[in-house]
């Protein structure tokens, strides 16, 4: 029996693979975590075998979730589900140490599959990322300029904070939702292993963005 902790803040996404888990009998749901520092507790406590974990959860970015649960229940197999699928996302997920990646809108053929692969410790990836990791691989990018791990928005993102503008205002700037802007900033922050945006402020200062402008 593969045991199965879901961590997604929403409902129907839970509720939608719940339905799928519930029609194949060698897999229990043994839990359900609504942000990321309730997914931490529950992987401790309910010692899970496979993880699903989103990556945009309110109060714990999924990626800093996955590396706190790799630290504390190392035998459990993070199965990341996201709506992002760009390839510095991939590698910080990767780093962090989950163990598959799934783009949410996969068939439930998918995840089931998945979900046994990860708990018999196999990599997984949707088709799509396993043909970029092949590109990536066979011709890394280049790795010029501070931050590499971050996306091209996330890094004009980071050099607008460093210069002390407000959500609102980089919206502005870069054509984007206050929401975007701030989910992004969650974003880069669990890719560098920062807690707070004044400490994402100073290692940017620190590389030379933020500069006026």
């Amino acid at each position: 029996m593969i045991r199965v902790l879901l961590a997604d803040d929403h409902p129907l996404v839970r509720q939608g693979l719940r339905a799928v888990l519930d029609t194949v009998d060698n897999i229990d749901l043994a839990g359900e975590a609504s942000d990321g520092r309730q997914a931490v507790r529950q992987a401790v406590e309910l010692q899970p075998d496979v993880i699903i974990m989103d990556l945009q959860l309110p109060g714990l970015h999924g990626i800093e979730a996955t590396r706190q649960i790799q630290a504390q229940v190392p035998h459990a197999a993070v199965l990341v589900l996201t709506m992002f699928e760009d390839d510095a996302t991939v590698f910080a997920a990767m780093q962090a140490g989950a163990l598959g990646y799934l783009v949410k809108g996969a068939d439930g053929a998918d995840i089931v599959a998945a979900i046994h692969a990860a708990a018999a410790g196999q990599p997984v990836f949707g088709a799509a990322l396993a043909g970029r990791l092949r590109t990536w691989f066979a011709s890394p990018p280049p790795q010029d300029g501070p931050f590499p791990e971050l996306t091209t928005r996330e890094r004009d993102i980071l050099d607008h904070l460093a210069a002390g503008l407000s959500n609102t205002e980089i919206g502005q700037r870069l054509h984007l939702s206050s929401k975007t802007v701030a989910n992004n900033v969650t974003t880069i922050l669990a890719k560098l292993h920062l807690t707070q945006r004044s400490q994402a402020i100073v290692r940017a200062r620190d590389a030379g963005l933020g500069r006026p402008r």
